[in-house]
Formats: structure tokens, C-alpha cells, sequence
């Protein structure tokens, strides 16, 4: 936070990411008044993630051989669009289903299109020592949004009704746009990031690059197994949780819930600021998401609401903890010349492969109950780890 190009970053980091989630909550909240589509509601989570799984290294790719910033510039008039494109609908009444699923596949490609070239520019804001320092608060900024994105959406909309809202929201997104114009640019001494784009290609040889290099594949399949195995599918989720815990109103502890997650990965990122002496090594990060999948098998095991609040706390904390310090070893490790296409190829595993996390622990919860699908997908993941954790060297 010493860094003044870093603050300002920060700041309009945490903007966008309170706009991404106000966008969620008022249009989820008018599209399901209006079509009350179970359909639709899958879309949106595929939507959301899919762009990241078929998108990251060709956006990883272009951030290689372009200026980041104005990749980033690109997302954020995406999101505007697509808040702009909501608040038109709404206040003519004339939204129709392909009118949602456009909005929603735009809102997901302006996600892609921002992440990558972001951690990027991170890389050229901060110094290499600072890196892991700037990711974790990065990821902080992140779950900050989170939390307080839903709080502000839900006061926009009883202040001045969703669709006003959904357009007032658009101005959240202009300190990063704006910002990027006057961010500092790549230094002019950096290696030459000419590297032709290729597509699937990009893919299979970034996989052939890495391969003998074990922090990048190690922190790559980390990010791949935990996503696939649950991600962040359980939050969908939360509201069966709360009723099964029988504890007062199901509305107040569902949202009891979902903040103690937050608030965990929000410690966490103030603690290793604070304390600073735990090393980032691959086997620190796969310990760390050990304990993340213990916190949430213990969580879909138990049946005591104030236990259930602890063990999301932990869950939050170790969640925040393994992936920043996953995604600060692949940007320190990654060679100079491909490291867009290196980040991308992890975001690609660790975000788009979240939009099968509703397969293992979403559709399989319909057939076998919320609680044993997650704490199978935990236990799972847990015996995955503990392969990966003898695989890797520190």
C-alpha cells in the first residue's frame, strides 16, 4: 500500500468488483420475477464461467503482445454495456429471454477479458518482491466487493428500483476505466511479447511449456482440482444449508453463512499481511488447500449452527490463503516472454473450471443431498491432494 500507482488500483479494483456483484444481485433478482427459469438461472452460473475456461490463454495471449490496460478498458466497457443493456430492458419492460442470456454472456466475456490482463498489471505496478503482497491484497479487494457489493445492490434497489439502479451501477466501473489511462505502463526494456496467437494451440503448447516445470504445473493442477471438485459451487447451495441447520430465520442465516466465508478470506489476507513469515512454496499451498477441504467436509458433516460458522470462517481463511499464494508463485515463476498465456492457462483451471463444480456437487446434491455430495467432493479432493502434496518439491 505503499505504492500510490498500487492504491489506486486497489481502489478501482474494489469498485468493479462491488459493480460485478451489484450487477448479480439486481438482474438475477428482476429476471427471476420475470421468467422464474431454473434454466435460465444455470445458464447464468455457465455464463459466468465458461468464457474463462475456453478464453484465458487467448486473453493471456493478447495480453503478451498488447498493452494490458487496454484489455482491461475493454472488460470494463463490457460490464458498462451490459449494465446499460439491463437498465434499458427493465425500464421499457420489454427484457425477453435471449435478451438475458446476451446480457449474461457479455457480463461473463468482460470478466475474462479483465482477470488475466489485471494480474499482469500487477506485475508492472509492483516490484517483484511486492508481488505475493499485491496479490493477497488483490484477492482481499476481491472478497471485499463480495461482501459489500450484495449490501449496496440490495440499498440501490430499495432506493431507487432495480432499473435506475442497474444504470446507477455503471458508474462503479469508471475509476478503473479511467484510471488505466493514466496507470504506469510496461516497462520499455521488457522482453519482446510477439508470440502469434494460435488458439487451441496456445493451449496444448503453454501445457508443453510448463511441463517440466514443477511449481507451474503443480500450482496449475491445484488450481484445476479444487475448482473442479467444488469451487465455489457450495455457495449456491447455502440456503439448503441454512435450513438444514434449523437455526431462526432461514433468510438471516443463510446470509450468517455466506459472510462468515467472506469474512474468513478477509482475515486471511489482513494476518499474511501482518505477520509476512509464512513462505509461498508449492507445498505450503497444497497443505493450505488440504485444510480448506477439511474445513468443508467438517462443514457438510456437522449440525450445529455455531460450528457451522466457524468451519466456513476457516474455510474463507484457507480458501484466500492457498489461492493467492498459487497464483503469486505462477506470476513470479512464469517465463517473461509467455506469461500472459502461463496466467491465463491457471485461470483457466482455476476458474473455468468451476462451471463443473455445479456437476459434482451441485447435480450430484440432487440425487444424493447437499451433505454428502460436498463432503464426498471434499474427501475426494483431500486424497487428490495428498498425491499432489508428495508430487511437488518445495
Amino acid at each position: 500500500m505503499q505504492s500510490r500507482p498500487y492504491r489506486a488500483q486497489f481502489i478501482s479494483y474494489v469498485f468493479a468488483m462491488m459493480a460485478d456483484n451489484i450487477e448479480h444481485v439486481i438482474s438475477y433478482w428482476v429476471v427471476f420475477q420475470k421468467f422464474h427459469s431454473p434454466a435460465l438461472a444455470g445458464f447464468a452460473v455457465l455464463s459466468h464461467w465458461l468464457p474463462f475456461l475456453f478464453f484465458s490463454v487467448a486473453v493471456g495471449a493478447l495480453a503478451d503482445r498488447f498493452d494490458p490496460r487496454r484489455i482491461i478498458q475493454c472488460g470494463m466497457l463490457l460490464f458498462i454495456v451490459a449494465s446499460a443493456g439491463w437498465g434499458y430492458f427493465f425500464i421499457t419492460g420489454t427484457i425477453e429471454m435471449w435478451h438475458a442470456m446476451l446480457l449474461l454472456v457479455i457480463h461473463g466475456c468482460a470478466g475474462v477479458l479483465w482477470q488475466t490482463p489485471n494480474q499482469l498489471l500487477l506485475y508492472d505496478i509492483v516490484a517483484p518482491a511486492d508481488l505475493p503482497s499485491a496479490v493477497r491484497l488483490n484477492a482481499m479487494a476481491r472478497y471485499l466487493g463480495i461482501l459489500v457489493g450484495p449490501a449496496v445492490g440490495g440499498a440501490i434497489m430499495l432506493a431507487f428500483g432495480p432499473p435506475h439502479g442497474i444504470v446507477l451501477n455503471t458508474l462503479f466501473y469508471l475509476p478503473m476505466l479511467l484510471w488505466l489511462f493514466w496507470a504506469p505502463a510496461r516497462a520499455k526494456d521488457a522482453a519482446p511479447r510477439r508470440i502469434p496467437m494460435r488458439g487451441l494451440a496456445d493451449i496444448i503448447q503453454t501445457i508443453r511449456d510448463i511441463a517440466t516445470h514443477r511449481v507451474l504445473t503443480s500450482m496449475t493442477l491445484l488450481a484445476g482440482l479444487t475448482s473442479f471438485m467444488i469451487g465455489n459451487a457450495y455457495h449456491a447451495q447455502m440456503p439448503g444449508y441454512a435450513g438444514d441447520l434449523g437455526h431462526g430465520d432461514p433468510g438471516v442465516s443463510y446470509s450468517t453463512l455466506l459472510a462468515a466465508d467472506a469474512a474468513g478470506a478477509l482475515l486471511a489476507g489482513i494476518a499474511l499481511e501482518a505477520w509476512g513469515r509464512m513462505k509461498a512454496t508449492p507445498r505450503t499451498a497444497i497443505l493450505l488447500a488440504m485444510l480448506w477441504s477439511l474445513s468443508l467436509l467438517a462443514f457438510a458433516a456437522v449440525n450445529i449452527y455455531a460450528f457451522a460458522i466457524v468451519l466456513l470462517f476457516a474455510a474463507g481463511f484457507f480458501e484466500l490463503s492457498f489461492n493467492t499464494m498459487a497464483q503469486a508463485l505462477v506470476q513470479l515463476n512464469a517465463p517473461t516472454d509467455i506469461r500472459g498465456r502461463v496466467v491465463g492457462l491457471f485461470n483457466m483451471a482455476g476458474l473455468g473450471m468451476r462451471a463443473f463444480s455445479g456437476i459434482t456437487v451441485g447435480l450430484i446434491g440432487a440425487a444424493i443431498g447437499i451433505h454428502w455430495s460436498l463432503g464426498l467432493s471434499a474427501a475426494v479432493l483431500l486424497g487428490l491432494l495428498l498425491i499432489l502434496h508428495r508430487r511437488a518439491r518445495s
